[in-house]
């Protein structure tokens, strides 16, 4: 589920893992580092019920998606968060990307991913923001790769990139 910011991605994505049997995970990267942040991640849980199981994982996804069920239905939002939180904490990012890419091809649930496009803007004035721009775009090529379906969220509408609706 690629998009850019407010386009509906995480709506559309909870309706995709909502449409499927319980129970379902949801893995969210985000942190609370400020008034705003937290004022969004109080809006996404409302919109959940108690049927979803939230998992914060803002590094460890791998592990993350380790702990659920194995074919239970899992949402991950979102690897952009994420990978900002990995290139803040100076992580090995290659070594992160590669253990999810080896936990997604274990997991025999639905996996629905959610990331921004963040390449269709200007190039930015800075080399840790290109850097950051330039990951995202690596990483947003290799899931879509590995994905049976893509989905880009333009003003809240669904566009099928790759795969069935």
């Amino acid at each position: 589920m690629l998009g850019g910011a407010r386009s509906g991605k995480s709506r559309y994505a909870e309706s995709l893992i909502a449409g499927l049997p319980p129970p379902w995970a949801y893995v969210a990267t985000a942190e609370a580092g400020d008034a705003e942040m937290a004022e969004r991640i109080a809006a996404h849980r409302a919109r959940r019920d108690a049927g979803w199981q939230t998992i914060e994982a803002p590094y460890d996804l791998a592990g993350a998606l380790a702990s659920v069920p194995i074919r239970a239905p899992v949402l991950i939002d979102c690897l952009t968060l994420w990978l900002s939180n990995l290139m803040l904490a100076e992580a090995d990012m290659d070594k992160a990307i590669a253990e999810l890419e080896a936990q997604l091809a274990q997991h025999e649930g639905s996996v629905v991913l959610v990331a921004n496009e963040v390449g269709s803007g200007i190039v930015p004035d800075n080399a840790l923001a290109r850097r950051f721009r330039d990951l995202q775009g690596t990483l947003n090529q290799s899931i879509a790769a590995r994905a049976g379906r893509v989905v880009l969220m333009v003003a809240g509408l669904p566009v099928i990139v790759k795969g069935h609706p």
